[in-house]
């Protein structure tokens, strides 16, 4: 094992309106056991948002009471969608529209700020391969997983042998845009679920506050005409007060939850016939819901994820733990990797 004093690697996960960090020491341990939160700015530009993240790493530095001459890498995970090494799409993306983020080097810009090698994952990935340590520990080289993060989107990452896949472009894992069998997830009538990428029937189009306010609450709002958030203006606005409302046991609110979970577990099941992991996490929103609710999201994913016998022997589908944590500590423990690997 690695001496806890030699050096440490910082992770830094980057949001659109906060930058969370971590610190993390070469033996594996984190130094910090909270949420460390300071605004990132992004909305101000590249220019802005490279220093908001030093800023944020020389502050769980001094936190975490760690010498900035002993952080031998960094660790950065951002929103997609980008490449492999960090660059911003050409389009650009939901938390960098602005034009001079298009096609914007973020992980080399942060690199040259640093004067430190910083290792780039999408959010998606840096939390699924948080997921994937915190389950497997000192095994997590010898198993697989498979994580979908329920947010806005619909994030993910596969995992094979401790290691996030990215893939020729760095797009592997984009399992919102795996599309999924709709006969029997949809009610008579129902329209098919279009997702801004412009798919249709994709797991996003339903697994996703996106899909929630474009597809599936108009929908049933048809059939519950009298619900209370049939008057709330914006769409959004009713969308993002919906998880309440299935905490509380609504009707309206489980018929749009149960579509999502189908969804989800259909996409797990394609997962099992294409990678056959030994873990299928499941993170968003709903791991941050009451206790009840969230169990039984959960069971309502298992439920339609058809596994083999053999595979449920040896499976799991489980939630992401640590879930505001866990992009950071995932990008930390990928710059743990890189160094280990130099």
């Amino acid at each position: 094992m690695a001496d806890a004093e030699s050096f440490v690697v910082v992770g830094l996960d980057n949001g659109g309106t906060s930058n969370n960090a971590t610190v993390l020491d070469a033996s594996g341990r984190f130094l910090v056991d909270r949420l460390v939160e300071t605004p990132s700015m992004v909305r101000e530009g590249p220019e802005v948002a490279v220093e908001r993240l030093a800023d944020a790493m020389e502050n769980v530095l001094r936190l975490a009471g760690v010498a900035r001459s002993r952080v031998r890498a960094v660790g950065l995970d951002t929103p997609g969608p980008a490449s492999a090494d960090g660059v911003i799409s050409s389009k650009g993306a939901t938390n960098f529209s602005e034009p001079p983020w298009h096609g914007f080097d973020f992980r080399g810009a942060l690199e040259a700020r640093l004067a430190l090698p910083v290792v780039y994952n999408n959010d998606g990935n840096a939390a699924a391969l948080y997921a994937h340590h915190m389950r497997f520990g000192a095994a997590a080289h010898e198993h697989s997983s498979i994580s979908a993060i329920v947010g806005t989107g619909l994030g993910g990452g596969v995992i094979e042998n401790g290691r996030v896949v990215k893939g020729a472009a760095g797009m592997a894992g984009e399992l919102g845009h795996v599309h999924i069998p709709l006969h029997g997830l949809l009610e008579d009538g129902q329209p098919l679920p279009e997702c801004n990428c412009g798919f249709t029937g994709d797991a996003e189009s339903v697994a996703s506050l996106t899909g929630i306010e474009k597809n599936l609450l108009p929908f049933w709002l048809t059939r519950f005409p009298d619900h209370e958030l049939a008057s709330v203006d914006p769409p959004g606005k009713a969308a993002k007060l919906l998880r309440g409302y299935g905490e509380n046991g609504d009707p309206l609110a489980l018929k749009v939850f149960e579509q999502q979970a189908k969804a989800i577990g259909r996409l797990f099941t394609i997962a099992a016939n294409f990678t056959d992991p030994s873990a299928y996490f499941l993170g968003g929103g709903v791991v941050e819901a009451a206790p009840h609710f969230r169990e039984w999201f959960l069971e309502k994913v298992r439920e339609n994820t058809l596994l083999r016998e053999e595979q449920r022997r040896v499976a799991v589908v489980s939630l992401v733990d640590d879930l505001d944590m866990a992009g950071a500590r995932g990008a930390a423990l990928a710059a743990l990797d890189a160094v280990a690997r130099d």
